[in-house]
């Protein structure tokens, strides 16, 4: 489970990258005997008997050998569950695509459960002809399918002063990637018809909380989904059934979910979310408004915390990188906690606003290693050190905290977060 680090160990974790080529330890351990009976030649029990016939699975689930492949919570993150948060499960994943059980969640009054012939979505305001629409509105409609990544502006944010949370899950986990399908927001504000001077909208959610959120009509117009499926099916409850917004790269908290209305205006309206919260604080006392974008981030899923080294000899690094700014052209790779980098494999699909996975092939003798990665978007960016970061945005803040992630991978296969200076 998640381990909180207290100032004593936070101390020890500050390495100097100087020191990371540490004396080799002793083997990973001793693997764990063999059931002989299961193993050839011999016949194993599960061929000797039938297996469970069709359709006794309505609704397939993994295989009860994959249990721990879920979605975690922190309890002590926020005062109730209904405004929190539960983290993906990364190392446990490959390739881009999040399952949808097990993209994470994250909500301010609970899930709403909603009725879908009850679903009415409004767009309001500035417009030329106020509209309605019911689910069945939007499906008889022109349909649009993009993969994107989701991420919270709060991923990472514990991070901001040191190595805190020893899982991938934990430092890494409020994003999740998908297939959406949907109507372009485009096509239903030009059914509207838009204002001349009109330049922002208002998404509200019909959730207990009334989630809303100030965006600019241009990243509306621009690449912005009314979406009501998830790699197929329809979206699950948690993540906005029946209808969601999506708004590639920028930050999730303005992805409203349970979408009801769209109000189209002329300026922001400076709602609860967008003033004493998703504001970045700096260390000079003011906050920067507005910060939409989330930056080309990556972090090793695998060696990671969760997901320790089990034997010597080759080994497959891999993880995710990301960028709101369009594609990921490369990801590079440092075993000695950025003295030396290295490219990394990118394998899969690339898209605009999307996750990528990355592979670094590689002999480990059982020496200490200090492992990160590095992105780079098509922009030109590259993600930044946390010391780098810092010099500009202090500590103070809680999101979009992009640092590069070093795991400390010990002579014994476990690994730690740790940082380096």
């Amino acid at each position: 489970m998640i381990e909180p680090t207290d100032k004593k160990r936070t101390s020890r974790r500050k390495f100097l990258v100087g020191a990371a080529g540490l004396a080799a330890g002793a083997a990973t351990g001793a693997a764990r005997a063999d059931n002989a009976k299961n193993l050839p030649p011999d016949v194993a029990d599960w061929t000797r008997n039938l297996g469970e016939g069709v359709g006794v699975r309505a609704y397939g689930q993994p295989s009860k050998y994959e249990k721990d492949a879920v979605r975690r919570t922190v309890p002590w993150l926020t005062a109730t569950p209904e405004s929190s948060v539960s983290f993906t499960p990364l190392h446990a994943l490959d390739g881009i695509i999040t399952p949808n059980g097990l993209c994470f969640e994250r909500h301010h009054g609970g899930i709403a459960e909603i009725e879908p012939s009850d679903y009415r979505l409004m767009i309001h305001g500035m417009v030329d002809k106020p509209l309605t629409f019911t689910l069945d509105d939007l499906k008889r409609l022109p349909r649009v399918n993009k993969i994107h990544f989701l991420e919270c502006a709060a991923n990472s944010g514990m991070e901001w002063r040191g190595a805190q949370l020893n899982g991938v899950q934990y430092t890494h986990g409020m994003v999740h990637c998908v297939q959406y399908t949907g109507v372009s927001l485009k096509l239903l504000l030009e059914q509207a018809g838009v204002k001349a001077n009109a330049k922002w909208i208002l998404a509200e959610g019909g959730d207990a909380a009334a989630m809303n959120r100030s965006i600019p009509l241009a990243k509306a117009l621009n690449d912005c989904i009314v979406a009501y499926r998830s790699n197929g099916e329809m979206l699950r409850p948690e993540q906005g059934y029946p209808v969601r917004l999506v708004v590639p790269g920028w930050e999730g908290n303005v992805w409203v979910k349970w979408l009801r209305r769209l109000k189209v205006g002329d300026q922001p309206w400076f709602t609860r979310e967008e003033t004493s919260k998703y504001t970045d604080l700096l260390e000079s006392g003011k906050a920067r408004q507005f910060t939409f974008v989330m930056d080309a981030k990556s972090v090793i899923t695998s060696p990671s915390p969760q997901a320790p080294c089990k034997q010597k000899g080759f080994n497959i690094l891999s993880g995710l990188a990301w960028s709101g700014r369009g594609k990921i052209v490369r990801v590079d790779i440092s075993l000695d906690g950025g003295r030396n980098w290295r490219t990394a494999r990118i394998d899969g699909p690339v898209f605009d606003k999307a996750c990528v996975r990355f592979y670094y092939e590689f002999d480990w003798n059982g020496e200490a290693l200090l492992l990160q990665s590095r992105a780079m978007d098509e922009t030109g960016y590259v993600q930044p050190s946390k010391d780098a970061l810092r010099k500009i945005r202090s500590v103070n803040s809680i999101y979009h905290n992009n640092g590069i992630q070093t795991w400390a991978l010990k002579p014994d296969g476990e690994v730690e977060n740790v940082e380096v200076g």
